[in-house]
């Protein structure tokens, strides 16, 4: 196949529709993440590898489950090798960080682009709240199926996970979120 600066040249058709779920994959990686650096990051080295391997997608199967699974893998990948990095800490410098006024009077962490603006504004702040409060393999689960709206089948190849256990992931998500929920109601409603 023909490469340009070590990238195969891929046809317009397969670039524009793999471009296309960039939003989705972006809200994926921010919630696999929860920081919008990282996500940004993570969907950048999952489009790399994915026009890298373009030569190995298979035409007519689901280019946007594929492009999945590889931000799956890679998301997992990483947060193994952060897993085996050692970190030294200087309390000193904790403590007095835990102390300081967060910069600019904003709260930590409260990147404000434009898909955690709308995310935000879509999602009521309780079923949000609920959402992230699961833990992270019922969250990526039911997040895929109920807002990505891809197959169980195609959720268990991006999470190389039997189809069962999506399916009982999904059921098991979507009750704790139902209880999360169901206390926040007003008793006389």
């Amino acid at each position: 196949m023909p490469t340009r600066k070590g990238l195969p040249v891929v046809s317009p058709g397969f670039e524009a529709e793999a471009l296309a779920s960039l939003d989705s994959l972006y809200r994926v990686a921010l919630r696999l993440t929860r920081r919008p650096a990282d996500a940004e990051d993570l969907v950048q080295e999952t489009y790399l590898k994915a026009f890298r391997a373009a030569d190995r997608f298979a035409p007519g199967t689901n280019l946007r489950a594929w492009l999945f699974t590889i931000l799956h893998n890679t998301a997992r990948n990483r947060a193994r090798d952060r897993a085996r990095d050692t970190v030294s800490i200087d309390s000193e410098i904790v403590d007095r960080a835990a102390d300081a006024p967060p910069p600019g009077g904003r709260s930590a962490g409260a990147a404000e682009t434009p898909e955690t603006l709308l995310l935000r504004d879509t999602l009521a702040p309780d079923l949000q709240a609920a959402i992230d409060a699961l833990p992270e393999a019922y969250r990526q689960a039911v997040w895929l199926r109920d807002v990505e709206e891809f197959s169980y089948a195609e959720i268990a190849e991006m999470l190389s996970i039997p189809v069962g256990t999506v399916m009982s992931r999904i059921s098991r998500g979507r009750h704790m979120l139902f209880d999360r929920l169901n206390h926040l109601r007003p008793v006389n409603a």
